[in-house]
């Protein structure tokens, strides 16, 4: 039986992901760089970008150092004014309030830093849903490392097969495998182009299904 629920944040409950990536690239497109996404793509869903720093790259793309500093700051804060921007992802809230009716419990399991994810859910008025909150700020390694699923089950007094989680990333979709967990994929516009095969169920939307209808699949088995 499903006792609780795991959420990815970043693409899944609010779509940061886009935001990040089209800083990214207006900067690249200052420097007259085209960034490419195929590259880009290896770090949604991770904060493990030691073999992938956009900088390194764009530097070496124009043969010359960069003033990282104001370039930083002025790109974080072009993600930030889209990030304000975007609207909770369709269906996240009626999935939450339901999951809340039949008192499953409810976590979040994110490689961002704990400060974007607390900072975001408490700006969009989503905190008080989520009894279990885990970012990179609690594990070495973050997705598609299993540390943070495997976490999570941990704070929520769940095995693996008590709970699902939610994901939109092929990152975060291997790690919650890894950890033994059902794993729903629901992509966002960045990433709905990505391999996702390995989920076991995905909606296009949450909106597309129901909480019930998530719950009943897995009864059944995984989606094929």
């Amino acid at each position: 039986m499903i006792r609780g629920i795991i959420f990815d944040f970043d693409g899944l409950i609010l779509d940061t992901e886009t935001p990040v990536y089209t800083s990214w690239v207006e900067l690249y497109q200052e420097c007259g760089v085209e960034l490419q996404f195929d590259q880009w793509a290896k770090i949604i869903g991770t904060s493990n970008i030691e073999h992938y720093d956009p900088f390194i790259l764009l530097e070496k793309e124009i043969g010359k150092s960069l003033d990282r500093t104001v370039l930083a700051s002025k790109r974080y804060a072009r993600e930030m004014e889209l990030c304000l921007q975007q609207p909770i992802m369709p269906g996240v809230v009626e999935v939450v309030q339901d999951a809340k009716a039949r008192e499953l419990l409810l976590g979040i399991a994110s490689s961002s830093a704990r400060d974007w994810v607390v900072g975001h859910l408490t700006r969009l008025g989503l905190i008080e849903y989520f009894e279990f909150i885990h970012t990179s700020d609690d594990v070495e390694k973050t997705k598609p490392d299993p540390a943070l699923f495997i976490l999570s089950l941990q704070s929520m007094g769940l095995e693996p097969h008590e709970a699902f989680v939610l994901e939109d990333s092929p990152n975060g979709i291997s790690a919650a495998k890894d950890a033994g967990i059902f794993v729903v994929a629901v992509p966002n516009s960045l990433t709905s182009g990505l391999p996702l095969d390995h989920a076991d169920l995905r909606f296009e939307s949450l909106l597309d299904t129901t909480l019930e209808e998530i719950l009943n699949q897995i009864e059944l088995g995984p989606f094929v």
